[in-house]
C-alpha cells in the first residue's frame, strides 16, 4: 500500500494525492513515465531510467523535465515508504489543459509513488496477438502513457494464462510485449530486434546487450515459433525466461543460453545499482 506520494513538490499522503481531473494525462494521456525497480530503499538504475525520461519527454514535446528535482523525488518517496522489493513510477504529464489535444499553459504534473511488489517467477507464458506496433508512428520508441493498446493486449493474454504479449510491427517483423523486450535464441546464439523495429530501449534490453551480448537483429515475427529459447527483459521482470509461447512448450526453460543470462544480469546488477 502506498503511504506517500510525491506531487509537484512535495510529498503528500495518499489520500490526499490528487490531480486535477483537466490534467492531459488523464484527458488524453498526454505523459511519460518510468518504472524503476527499487530494493531495500535503492532504486536500480536510475540515470539511466531519468535520462529515458528526459528523452520520452522531448519526443512528446513536453517541456524538459528537472532531473534534479525528479531524483529528490525519488529519494523522498523511497525514504517515506520503506519496502523490500518496490516499483517506483514516475509519471510526468502535460498538466492541466483544455479538453481537447490542444495543451495549456499551466506547466507540467509530476507524480512519483512506490507499492510493493514480488519478486517475478523464473519462467512465464507469453502470446502472440493480432495487433501490430507502428514502428513509424509518433510514439514508437517513447514511453508515454497512452497504454490503451497494452491493456487489450495484456488482457487478451491473462485471458490465455500468459503474462504477457508479444507484437509484430507492421512490417510483420518481430517488436517487444506490452512491457517488456524479447529476446530469441537461434542456432545458439542471442538476438533481439533493433530499435528500428519500433520497440521501447529497454534499459534491462541495454544491460543485457553490455553485459551479455546479443545481436540486434532483424527478425520475422514468426521466428517465435522456431526460437529455441525465448525470453523477456524488463525492469521488472530482470531476465525472465518463456515456457511457452501461445500453445507451444519451450520443455527445459531456462535453456542454457537464458540461464547464463539469468546469472550474468544478477550478478553484475548486485555489483552496481547505478550501472
Amino acid at each position: 500500500m502506498t503511504l506517500a506520494i510525491w506531487l509537484d513538490g512535495s510529498l503528500r499522503e495518499a489520500d490526499s494525492a490528487q490531480v486535477s481531473v483537466f490534467d492531459h494525462g488523464l484527458t488524453v494521456g498526454d505523459g511519460v513515465f518510468e518504472t524503476v525497480k527499487a530494493a531495500d530503499g535503492r532504486a536500480f538504475a536510475l540515470t539511466r531510467h531519468l535520462h529515458r525520461l528526459a528523452g520520452s519527454a522531448r519526443g512528446l514535446g513536453l517541456p524538459e523535465p528537472d532531473l534534479d528535482e525528479v531524483r529528490r523525488a525519488c529519494q523522498a518517496v523511497l525514504h517515506a515508504n520503506p519496502a523490500p522489493l518496490g516499483r517506483l513510477r514516475i509519471t510526468y504529464t502535460g498538466g492541466v489543459s483544455p479538453l481537447g489535444s490542444d495543451r495549456g499553459t499551466a506547466g507540467p504534473t509530476l507524480v512519483v509513488a512506490l507499492v510493493d511488489t514480488d519478486r517475478r517467477p523464473d519462467t512465464t507464458a507469453v502470446v502472440t496477438v493480432p495487433w501490430t506496433r507502428n514502428e513509424r508512428g509518433a510514439l514508437a520508441g517513447l514511453k508515454t502513457t497512452s497504454y490503451g493498446e497494452n491493456v487489450v493486449a495484456l488482457a487478451r493474454a491473462r485471458e490465455h494464462g500468459a503474462s504477457e504479449a508479444l507484437f509484430g510491427n507492421t512490417v510483420g517483423r518481430l517488436c517487444e510485449g506490452t512491457g517488456s523486450n524479447v529476446f530469441v535464441v537461434l542456432d545458439g546464439e542471442l538476438h533481439t530486434p533493433p530499435l528500428a523495429s519500433g520497440c521501447l530501449a529497454g534499459i534491462t534490453r541495454q544491460l543485457v546487450l553490455d553485459w551479455v551480448g546479443a545481436k540486434e537483429t532483424d527478425l520475422p515475427f514468426d521466428v517465435l515459433e522456431r526460437a529455441e529459447e525465448i525470453f523477456l527483459t524488463s525492469t521488472t521482470r530482470d531476465v525472465q525466461a518463456v515456457h511457452r509461447l501461445d500453445e507451444r512448450p519451450l520443455p527445459g526453460a531456462p535453456g542454457p543460453v537464458t540461464a547464463e543470462a539469468m546469472r550474468i544480469f544478477a550478478r553484475r546488477a548486485a555489483d552496481d545499482l547505478d550501472p
